[in-house]
């Protein structure tokens, strides 16, 4: 484990570049049994000088924020990779929590995330009696619209502190955005939801760091993204979730620093063997939306990563070596991070060595 009093934000006059893996963890679910409760839900700060920019707010990520010693108020910009609750379910407290530690001048914390899928998911081929959708009548909202009903729900606690205590709104200091899909990629929901041959496209920029994005494979859900973040010192790249995508691969394009998730599909075999239409439905989700360890170093060797890092990890309770099979396939230097570990990458960036997984 790094040690948690260097991952502060440096001075603006020190732009290395670094990621914090703030939580490890992927999956709608407290992990129980053996290692529990030592990852948390998926959240990533890349920080460059002064700076930070986090991607995802999963399950802890205020807590891990504050223990990394990463404050809110370096924070520019939160970037989510799509709306499953395992990547977003703490981003109101992200918002309402955080808002303490902002000064009235500070600039809006932009959250940039995907828009409207515009479409239900079809139903699952396993179902037996089609189940109804919930909210039908806004059955689908994006990041700008989910941030809105996110506070909308909090409106008791915030009115009491906006008219009684006089603090601000967390409206005022947190700014909710959709990205764009460029027109002409053949994008839909349903019928499309990763295309073929998408060339990465920016979605934010500041003197700091360009991120761009692609289009990503993980039905049902649609879209999802996977980051890039490049600054003048070196670049990282976070797949968010995904199978295996040549998207993917065109974003990475030698990068020094590959975050990818991944899965133990013998697991998910394991732990939904002979069940019903739900456990078979599972399976299918899995194995359809998500990456082996192994189809991560491939997928790495492909884009000519330097460093694969492999996080979001399904189940959270693993031991190491399920995750350290990838390091057999893998040409470069394979990582299995723990919580608050300290990545830094990019030019004169080296990895500790107790954080590598010699192959």
């Amino acid at each position: 484990m790094s040690d948690t009093t260097s991952l502060r934000p440096g001075s603006a006059a020190d732009p290395s570049p670094r990621v914090v893996t703030l939580g490890t963890a992927g999956g709608p679910r407290w992990w129980a049994g053996e290692h529990a409760g030592e990852r948390s839900g998926i959240a990533t700060a890349v920080l460059v000088g002064d700076r930070a920019y986090l991607v995802d707010a999963g399950h802890g990520v205020g807590r891990q924020l504050n223990l990394a010693g990463v404050p809110i108020n370096s924070l520019r910009a939160v970037f989510l990779t799509h709306l499953h609750s395992d990547h977003t379910v703490d981003l109101a407290s992200l918002a309402i929590f955080g808002l303490f530690a902002l000064a009235e001048d500070h600039d809006p914390i932009r959250i940039i995330g995907p828009g409207d899928r515009g479409a239900l998911p079809p139903v699952a081929p396993r179902a037996v009696v089609a189940p109804s959708p919930v909210f039908p009548e806004h059955p689908t909202p994006g990041t700008a619209a989910m941030f809105q009903h996110l506070m909308a729900a909090y409106a008791t606690d915030l009115n009491d502190r906006v008219l009684d205590a006089l603090r601000p709104s967390p409206l005022d200091h947190f700014q909710a955005e959709d990205i764009r899909i460029p027109a002409g990629t053949g994008y839909h929901p349903n019928d499309n939801p990763t295309p073929e041959g998408v060339r990465p496209f920016e979605i934010y920029a500041d003197d700091r760091v360009t991120v761009t994005a692609t289009l990503v494979r993980h039905p049902p859900i649609a879209p999802a993204f996977a980051f890039r973040f490049d600054t003048a010192h070196g670049s990282v790249t976070i797949s968010g979730d995904t199978a295996p995508c040549d998207n993917l691969v065109r974003l990475a394009r030698d990068t020094d620093l590959l975050l990818h998730e991944a899965i133990d599909f013998d697991w998910v075999h394991r732990t939904y063997a002979g069940g019903g239409p739900t456990a078979q439905a599972s399976i299918d989700h899995h194995v359809k939306s998500h990456t082996s360890p192994c189809q991560a170093a491939d997928i790495a060797n492909a884009a000519g990563a330097k460093v694969l890092a492999l996080h979001h990890l399904v189940p959270g309770t693993a031991p190491r070596s399920v995750w350290e099979t990838a390091a057999e396939r893998f040409r470069g230097t394979l990582v299995v991070p723990d919580d608050l570990d300290v990545l830094p990458f990019g030019a004169g960036s080296r990895v500790p060595r107790e954080e590598v997984a010699a192959p």
